[in-house]
């Protein structure tokens, strides 16, 4: 059973602590990449406890309403990198919202403690797995990143054409006479710049 309570509080702890949000963030991007949210209600869960990290392993809980029960096919998934999973039926004690005055508590004016049924889904990732996924997912964004930078010297797609047709002018001073079949710069048309504006 939870205490709905509880459940804030351990997501307060959470936003303190950078380590274990972190944790958190890696746990989730593992099912992020093992396509956990494309199977029905996964993507509907709430953090319900955790994670806790021991030696080899990280655990963390997570609800469903009862009607919301998320797809055990997509466990699957899981369990074939090496999880743990399991499905437990359990209740969640949050307070009624007040509609009416039988909704209070009596001598307060607080909402009525309910137990609402609710699915729990545990699951236990094998550290190393959460962090090869990290891994990946660092070495992803670092070739991206790399790939997407012009290298230098390498000119920039969209850039401006080298110059052709380069004839000495008198005095020795080059003049440019433009790209063939273009108007020569400084003619007629205004300035023409073969290639267009450089890409930034």
């Amino acid at each position: 059973m939870y205490d709905i309570l509880d459940v804030i509080k351990n997501i307060d702890n959470l936003y303190e602590n950078n380590t274990s949000l972190a944790i958190l963030k890696d746990f989730e991007r593992v099912l992020d990449e093992m396509d956990m949210y494309v199977f029905e209600n996964w993507n509907q869960g709430e953090l319900a406890e955790g994670p806790f990290v021991d030696r080899h392993w990280i655990t963390a809980s997570f609800m469903w309403p009862k009607d919301k029960m998320p797809n055990p096919i997509a466990a699957k998934r899981l369990t074939e990198l090496g999880c743990k999973v399991s499905y437990r039926k359990s209740h969640l004690i949050e307070p009624r919202k007040i509609r009416t005055p039988d909704d209070m508590r009596p001598g307060t004016k607080k909402g009525k403690l309910d137990r609402n049924p609710i699915w729990v889904v545990e699951i236990q990732m094998p550290k190393k797995i959460a962090f090869d996924i990290y891994r990946g997912y660092m070495d992803k964004m670092k070739n991206e990143s790399s790939t997407s930078a012009p290298k230098s010297g390498t000119p920039v797609s969209g850039g401006p054409a080298p110059m052709t047709g380069v004839t000495p002018a008198a005095g020795g001073a080059p003049q440019a006479t433009g790209m063939a079949g273009s108007a020569p710069l400084g003619g007629a048309g205004g300035m023409s710049a073969p290639g267009g504006v450089p890409t930034l």
